[in-house]
């Protein structure tokens, strides 16, 4: 790959570009192949594919005994596990959440025709802010839907001392947290039941795939139900429900990957620490810290573009790009500046101040275990020689 000191050596100023291939945020991690084809091979020999089989009861009973709760749902995707955890428990009318968050988030909720009520976020966490959430009550609230954003512990606490005051419901979106701890607990037990993504792009996948968790025995049985349109047994439905059902295929690249996570952890966790090391100093840049006494998937590097930085964040993902290094914007501009929610709240944006001062000024960069310390030295090159100059 090309070395990067001077401004001119920068793609965007006519040079070629640092990497031949594109580096990406979220590019799959991934177990052993030869691990995968064997469970294919059972797959074909039992001819079973779907309809809650070995492998996904397998892949629920680890993903629960890692996490230490007492059940886990297995679903087709994150999006179709939130809404059926919206809908199990009962939300209606306006539920409150953030903006600065994936637009799954609201829209499993429009989906089913819920208000996603936007509340302002914590500027230095980045997470949904208790005492702003209290300020968007209304008679129509019923929930709240917290954030475990970047794999950090949304503010728990706070959160259920709003919805326990008010009579709300809480859950929790974790898609981004799978592995992660909060105050040494390991989130997926808090609130009444917490969502996860295992998309292809996320810290743990099943290829596409997702699930609820949760200690509550009635609320997970009605899950089940409605993950299979609401059979109990071949010819009964007692629930209304829908297809919301993990494969085998999925569920055998979930364990896979499971055993992989260690691994993965490792790497992530060097390569965050790189990148710290490299972009140490730079005016109006800051890598968003992890806490050391928590567990971390370590699967988001993340940067704060301040005012003080020479440079805007626009600026600096357009040399990324210009090098192949596809850095992210992540969440921008907020679900609420999203078509569907701007027209729907066109004033929201004066509630959310903080949200769009952080929407505005994030970098994601590309991690995992593909990624070197050689490529990690190339990016830091570019956004220091571009800071720089």
């Amino acid at each position: 790959m090309k070395k990067i000191t001077t401004s001119r050596d920068l793609a965007i100023n006519g040079a070629e570009p640092a990497f031949e291939q594109q580096l990406h945020v979220g590019r799959p991690n991934m177990g052993s192949r030869e691990a995968f084809i064997h469970y294919v091979n059972d797959i074909f020999d039992r001819r079973w594919l779907s309809n809650n089989g070995p492998l996904v009861q397998e892949l629920e009973s680890r993903i629960a005994s890692h996490i230490g709760v007492r059940h886990c749902v297995a679903m087709s995707n994150g999006t179709v596990a939130l809404e059926i955890a919206i809908r199990a428990l009962g939300m209606a009318g306006e539920v409150i959440v953030p903006s600065f968050t994936f637009i799954a988030t609201a829209h499993a909720l429009h989906w089913q025709a819920i208000t996603p009520v936007f509340a302002d976020i914590d500027p230095v966490t980045h997470h949904l802010d208790p005492a702003a959430v209290r300020r968007m009550i209304t008679p129509r609230t019923s929930g709240i839907i917290g954030v475990h954003l970047w794999g950090r512990g949304a503010p728990v606490a706070g959160l259920q001392e709003v919805a326990e005051e008010h009579g709300l419901k809480l859950m929790f979106d974790a898609a981004h947290a799978f592995g992660c701890s909060h105050n040494g607990q390991m989130i997926g037990g808090f609130g009444a039941c917490e969502v996860l993504s295992f998309h292809a792009t996320k810290f743990f996948n099943t290829f596409e795939g997702g699930a609820v968790v949760t200690n509550d025995d009635e609320l997970a049985e009605k899950m089940r139900l409605m993950r299979n349109f609401g059979f109990i047994g071949l010819d009964n439905v007692i629930h209304p429900g829908t297809n919301g059902k993990m494969t085998e295929i999925s569920a055998a690249m979930g364990l896979v990957n499971l055993e992989a996570l260690d691994s993965v952890v490792e790497a992530n966790r060097r390569n965050y620490e790189t990148y710290l090391r490299m972009l140490a100093g730079l005016p109006g840049i800051r890598v968003l810290p992890y806490d050391d006494r928590e567990r971390n998937n370590y699967q988001y590097v993340v940067l704060e573009v301040a005012e003080a930085c020479p440079q805007t964040r626009d600026a600096i993902i357009e040399a990324l790009h210009a090098e192949n290094v596809r850095a992210r914007k992540y969440f921008w501009p907020g679900c609420h500046r999203m078509k569907p929610y701007r027209d729907l709240f066109p004033h929201a944006g004066l509630m959310l101040t903080n949200t769009e001062r952080v929407a505005n000024g994030i970098v994601v960069l590309p991690t995992g275990p593909t990624l070197d310390e050689v490529a990690i030295g190339t990016i830091a090159d570019v956004i220091r020689v571009l800071v720089e100059s």
